[in-house]
């Protein structure tokens, strides 16, 4: 049954998401400096799973691809990406390093600063012969973001699992992710994230990110159509509480946010790239039909402004219900 908000129901066809998973370490109180803070509580992260279990959560499949440490907190992760219906067959171990640390500060405006402990981290050291094929082929949708292209052999692992679901018939799906701090330098950041870009469907990039992609301090129609390739079938725009924008080789628009108290931004973005995903798996004809949409992205939305009313990502990932709730306290 599809839900009351009129948006189409969660797919069952499974969506694997391609990349990074760490552990962020987030100060006890808020709004101080990382060297400042009293102590931190370790939260599960990486946009990619974070993307994955956001689908799960919904009600959709999910699978989730990548490196992880031969340590507590590898294994740690890998049962938080199992406790969350996540199918965890294509996640290796690395006996020689560790999983990715980073060290996440929340602004007093709930925005974050980053430091990141991977030097290299085994999310770096996926190779393309380990890969799993077979879960990739299954893909109905491939999603990624740019984090796996910064070293080899990470990058070579990313284009290998992109060619075989794209192969296969996945709609590929690309969230840049901009981790500045990460890049040997800005150029290199915005080459590679680039030298991916008109392989993809779907892209979802934030307002920031585009002033960064066209080197820009605009953020209008005519700034983001810049980053149009014929490909494309739909080309997103976050602007954090002001909703989002969207825009496809037939329509664009923008759909109007959801007033919430935001305490933390981490993993509204991937919340909002998860609803989308699985509203979109199983039928993606709904993209050439500008008022089926304008729902997902308002259900997309409430998912966004929902993750941001806690701290952490994953724990702040809504259900459909926590979403339907929200539409209907809404209008």
């Amino acid at each position: 049954m599809a839900p009351n908000n009129g948006a189409s129901p969660t797919g069952s066809g499974l969506i694997v998401s391609f990349g990074e998973m760490l552990i962020d370490f987030v100060p006890t109180v808020s709004g101080v400096s990382l060297a400042d803070a009293p102590g931190f509580l370790k939260a599960p992260g990486g946009a990619p799973a974070n993307v994955a279990i956001a689908v799960s959560r919904l009600g959709g499949r999910s699978a989730f691809v990548g490196k992880l440490g031969e340590d507590e907190f590898g294994h740690m992760l890998a049962n938080i990406l199992r406790e969350n219906g996540v199918n965890d067959e294509g996640i290796c171990f690395d006996k020689g390093a560790r999983t990715a640390l980073a060290f996440v500060t929340l602004r007093s405006d709930g925005e974050r600063e980053f430091m990141f402990y991977r030097n290299p981290s085994a999310d770096m050291l996926l190779k393309a012969d380990e890969l799993n094929i077979k879960l990739i082929k299954s893909a109905k949708i491939f999603h990624y973001g740019s984090i796996s292209l910064i070293v080899e052999p990470c990058r070579s692992a990313h284009i290998k699992a992109m060619e075989e679901a794209k192969k296969a018939g996945a709609l590929l799906s690309y969230d840049p992710n901009l981790r500045l701090p990460l890049w040997p330098s800005a150029d290199e950041a915005r080459e590679q994230i680039k030298s991916i870009w008109d392989k993809a469907d779907i892209i979802k990039v934030s307002d920031d990110e585009l002033k960064f992609l066209t080197k820009s301090e605009k953020v209008d129609d005519e700034t983001a159509m810049s980053l149009w390739h014929d490909g494309l079938k739909l080309l997103l725009l976050t602007l954090g509480e002001h909703g989002c924008k969207y825009y496809t080789k037939n329509f664009r628009g923008s759909v109007d946010p959801f007033k919430v108290k935001t305490v933390d931004t981490t993993g509204a973005g991937d919340s909002f790239v998860g609803a989308l995903l699985c509203k979109i798996v199983d039928d993606q004809s709904v993209l050439e039909d500008e008022k089926r949409v304008r729902e997902i992205l308002r259900f997309a939305n409430a998912c966004g402004a929902i993750t941001t009313t806690k701290k952490g990502a994953i724990p702040a990932l809504p259900s459909e219900a926590d979403v339907e709730a929200l539409i209907k306290a809404s209008t």
